[in-house]
């Protein structure tokens, strides 16, 4: 059974708190959860058994996949992809107890987030740690472990996850030209690289 509000479509078996915001066209599937304050955007799709953490802010039309975990206090732009089983954290130094052997309550810790640009997409089974930040049209790679910011159109792979390439915003790796530019063989978009940084060029 699915119950819909408006534009919203949450299955039966998902557990979305009262206060949380869910855009228009959003479909939550079967035992996703969807926690407290959180904001999640317009024309997203939260799949089966992913988690959404308390505060958590999701932009427009992303996909976190089947079992994706983002945990609070995650920022993602518009147009993120997560992929299935993938995980963004926010315990820099875990322990489940404090230093007496006592078990962690809210006020032991301080959560930090992960931030991810618009169009960045994270791999299947990604992991990454908090406080990174993944730039804009990033892609990381399946199974990479992402310790250190990612630039803009930054392609990462590995463990820990180095970069080893560019992307363009089709996701497909871009070619060098020579001279620091590059272009997606896919829609014959230009890119400058520069400083190890990626910037569109003007068609």
């Amino acid at each position: 059974m699915t119950q819909s509000k408006g534009h919203v479509r949450v299955q039966a078996s998902a557990d979305v708190d009262p206060s949380a915001h869910l855009g228009d066209g959003t479909s939550v599937w079967h035992l996703a959860q969807v926690r407290e304050g959180a904001s999640v955007g317009r024309g997203c799709n939260i799949g089966r058994g992913a988690y959404v953490g308390p505060g958590v802010h999701i932009g427009d039309n992303c996909k976190l996949q089947n079992y994706a975990l983002v945990y609070e206090p995650a920022q993602l732009g518009d147009g993120v992809f997560v992929g299935p089983a993938a995980v963004l954290t926010n315990d820099e130094y875990p322990r489940a107890v404090t230093p007496s052997g006592e078990l962690k309550g809210a006020d032991d810790w301080t959560a930090i987030g992960v931030t991810i640009g618009d169009g960045a997409a994270i791999g299947a089974r990604a992991v990454c740690v908090a406080p990174v930040t993944v730039g804009r049209w990033a892609l990381v790679a399946a199974g990479a472990v992402v310790t250190k910011d990612v630039p803009d159109f930054g392609l990462v792979v590995g463990v820990p996850a180095r970069r080893v390439g560019w992307v363009g915003r089709a996701g497909v790796p871009l070619v060098g030209k020579g001279d620091g530019r590059y272009v997606c063989p896919k829609t014959g978009d230009e890119y400058q690289e520069s400083d190890g940084r990626l910037t569109e060029l003007e068609n």
